[in-house]
């Protein structure tokens, strides 16, 4: 039964290093057959670099997905287009450059995966999520074996409709954004698999992976500072979902593994 891991946000170089330290690790203990990742955070908590991105993938990482930070790093717009194994949100406008979705192949299965952004509460400009998603899964399911819908969203409400929309086209939904992983991970009906956010690959000691002083200050007195990425309690989160021949989800489980400092309680 083929095994796929998503990846939540990975946060600045602690979430990149974790990778780095235990994911070959749990490929193996936990017989993971295809491993995706966000990474729109991974460059100082904000966006990716194409350099970043060719190290995540070489720590075992076999897709990459974007979020609303995706062009947050200067020159990553003329990058994205070499990095075949990365692709931004499918509801960008249609001039974005880099993938809409990304077919990942070899092994057993064909896995399809495509990001879309939320817009309740979202800066950046995009077009209906539900749209896109159901154009992208009428489009991709005659040619693939499973499919993992990412939807990188600010409210819960957003991500679980999207999730009932696409319960049995799907072999999973699941949210990002929020950094904070959530306890509703569940098979819908139909055989999707589906939860509200999975969490960030990253530092926790922080608020939602940056220092907490600086964070707590701007809300009591809404200062502006500098957010920087904290670095202390360092987690890698997501979740590990089952699938059968017909690309129904039949398990889907929370992963939380501390890297070698946090598993020492120090």
């Amino acid at each position: 039964m083929p095994r796929i891991l998503f990846l939540g946000d990975i946060v600045g170089r602690p979430g990149r290093k974790i990778l780095q330290q235990r994911l070959q690790e749990i490929r193996q203990t936990r017989q993971i057959d295809r491993v995706i990742a966000n990474g729109e955070n991974a460059a100082a908590g904000a966006g990716i670099t194409g350099k970043m991105a060719r190290e995540i993938l070489d720590y075992g990482v076999d897709a990459i997905t974007l979020g609303d930070h995706v062009w947050d790093q200067r020159g990553f717009p003329a990058e994205i287009g070499g990095l075949d194994k990365v692709c931004r949100p499918a509801n960008l406008d249609a001039s974005c450059p880099g993938r809409t979705h990304l077919i990942i192949n070899g092994g057993s299965f064909r896995l399809g995966v495509f990001t879309v952004l939320g817009r309740e509460f979202m800066k950046i400009k995009s077009s209906c999520p539900f749209r896109e998603a159901e154009r992208l899964v009428e489009k991709l399911r005659p040619e693939v074996d499973a499919l993992l819908v990412e939807i990188h969203a600010e409210t819960t409400s957003e991500k679980i409709a999207m999730a009932w929309m696409l319960d049995g086209l799907a072999t999973a939904v699941v949210g990002t954004h929020t950094h904070t992983a959530t306890a509703d991970a569940r098979i819908l009906p139909r055989g999707t698999a589906a939860i509200t956010d999975v969490g960030m690959t990253g530092p926790y000691r922080s608020v939602l992976g940056r220092e907490v002083e600086p964070v707590l200050q701007r809300f009591i007195d809404g200062m502006p500072r500098k957010f920087t990425v904290a670095q202390e309690d360092v987690w890698m989160r997501g979740v590990i979902i089952d699938f059968d021949s017909t690309g129904k989800a039949t398990s889907i489980e929370l992963l939380a593994v501390p890297d070698t400092a946090s598993e020492a309680g120090l």
